[in-house]
């Protein structure tokens, strides 16, 4: 077995200098050996930090790379033919959350994954999150009793992190499949489910009010589980000044588990002993997901180890943001799963 796995950057956007970092922070057992990128000054940026070949297309790295899995960071409508296409050239694959904006794509993405016999994984760093790992183990010591409920808040105000260009794919709906429910929203779902369980049906409300985004910048939904448990589900991403709100409580028969907002992060433990709150984790946040998630890859493929979540449990937060969908149409609940 190799000790080292050769690695192309498909797509060398903004998320993909978290996944370089990441890697490096974990000193995870992975070199990038191609960029790839319709822009060459993107590609080259991290060629000159990465020492990786340049190459402006998926089909010119595969034809001429040196590298044994992908790393595809590419906008929503791309995954489905940038993963077959590596999946058949006999490459592992990483991809970028959401699988695809459709169940017939994931479908089709997760049958050639079968016939390859390759590593596909879902790049969900959610399931990595530092605070969302925490929180899991303090409800499994029971540090909250038995869960009553919980919410997830994505909320943040307008950041150009996800404009940058005046209009780029991921504001266009067509692209992404919708809005900040199916893209970032999966980063709040997840934790539910780690935490909760399977969602069973949803029901929801949607807005409009970001005008730069042509999908939604406002939900409000409730998520009932297969336990029977709500949460809620709020998404919002305004240009507008916005006070503090916590990403995420769970609340059980004994205290509260408190995430911090922000991508810093931190939580505290609300509890008969510390009503004002103990810290229990200080902030490590969002950027500390990535290290953990690359090495998960890294480990599948250079060891056979089984990944933390299979392709097929990022079906999950795509079929919650798509009843969300429907239900704002029907006025109703929605399944997740039929």
């Amino acid at each position: 077995m190799a000790e080292i796995l050769k690695l192309a950057f498909v797509g060398c956007g903004a998320i993909s200098q978290f996944h370089l970092n990441g890697i490096r922070d974990r000193s995870v057992p992975v070199r990038i050996t191609a960029a790839v990128d319709a822009d060459p000054e993107r590609a080259e940026k991290f060629a000159a930090q990465t020492g990786a070949e340049v190459f402006a297309s998926l089909d010119d790295a595969l034809s001429r790379g040196d590298f044994q899995a992908v790393d595809i960071m590419l906008p929503h409508d791309l995954h489905e033919t940038a993963a077959v296409t590596s999946l058949e050239a006999g490459k592992h694959v990483l991809l970028e959350k959401p699988m695809a904006p459709t169940l017939d794509a994931c479908e089709r993405i997760l049958a050639a994954a079968r016939r390859a016999g390759s590593v596909l994984m879902v790049a969900e760093n959610a399931q990595y999150w530092p605070e969302v790992v925490k929180a899991r183990e303090l409800i499994q010591q029971g540090a909250v009793g038995e869960i009553i409920t919980a919410r997830a808040a994505f909320v943040c105000e307008f950041d150009e992190f996800w404009f940058k260009g005046g209009r780029p794919w991921r504001n266009q709906k067509a692209r992404t499949g919708g809005g900040i429910a199916i893209d970032g929203g999966s980063h709040w779902i997840r934790p539910l489910r780690m935490w909760l369980g399977e969602i069973e049906e949803v029901v929801a409300a949607l807005d409009y009010p970001l005008e730069q985004m042509e999908g939604e910048s406002l939900v409000r939904a409730l998520l009932r589980f297969e336990s029977g448990k709500v949460a809620g589900f709020d998404a919002m991403m305004l240009d507008t000044v916005m006070g503090p709100d916590p990403w995420w409580r769970i609340t059980g028969t004994r205290g509260e588990i408190v995430i911090d907002g922000g991508f810093a992060g931190g939580i505290r433990l609300h509890d008969a002993d510390h009503r004002d709150g103990l810290l229990v984790m200080e902030p490590q946040g969002y950027a500390k997901s990535f290290g953990p998630e690359l090495e998960d890859f890294a480990r599948a493929v250079l060891d056979g180890k089984a990944l933390a979540a299979g392709p097929e449990e990022a079906l999950g937060e795509l079929r919650t943001a798509l009843a969300v969908y429907r239900s704002t149409a029907s006025r109703t609940w929605e399944r997740v799963w039929d």
